[in-house]
């Protein structure tokens, strides 16, 4: 199972630098231009909240560790450009590594959480946590082609952004 969902992440990985790459055609300054209605509102805004949401499911939950989580602060997504989001992606690339080696034989025994993580899943599975963070990252892939697309400039039209078929 193990050396499944590192091909899996592999696969992730290939697709996100495929994204990064379209990115860095774009103007930078449609990057951070307020697209209502979509992620989270603009293009870095989105990739920001991607990679937050590892360090929060696999890092923060998964490792127990809620006191030391931190979002990207507002001030440096406003100053973010591709490379940054490159950096903080290579960060989370260690991190999923971490969290496969851990749970390795685990996939299926819950992650116990005590009361202090009210509102949040009482013990899910690391299989879980390891495909929301997936599955959610393309969600606002999706996202962001779309605004790319609104923004005036059309992703490519062949399946390049998904990184599987080239």
């Amino acid at each position: 199972m193990l050396e499944v969902l590192r091909q899996q992440y592999d696969w992730i990985r290939l697709a996100r630098q495929n994204m990064f790459a379209f990115m860095e055609e774009l103007p930078p300054r449609l990057l951070h231009q307020t697209v209502p209605g979509f992620g989270r509102g603009t293009i870095m805004r989105t990739q920001c909240h991607v990679v937050d949401s590892y360090r929060f499911w696999l890092e923060s939950y998964a490792f127990k560790r809620i006191n030391e989580h931190w979002d990207i602060s507002v001030h440096e997504i406003e100053r973010a450009d591709v490379k940054y989001a490159r950096a903080r992606f290579a960060e989370a690339d260690e991190l999923v590594q971490r969290f496969l080696n851990e749970y390795r034989d685990r996939w299926s025994e819950p992650i116990e959480q005590d009361e202090s993580w009210q509102g949040y899943p009482k013990s899910p599975t690391p299989l879980l946590l390891f495909t929301h963070v997936a599955t959610h990252e393309f969600h606002h892939k999706g996202q962001i082609v779309s605004m790319a697309r609104h923004l005036g400039c059309p992703p490519p039209a062949d399946d390049r952004l998904g990184g599987l078929f080239t």
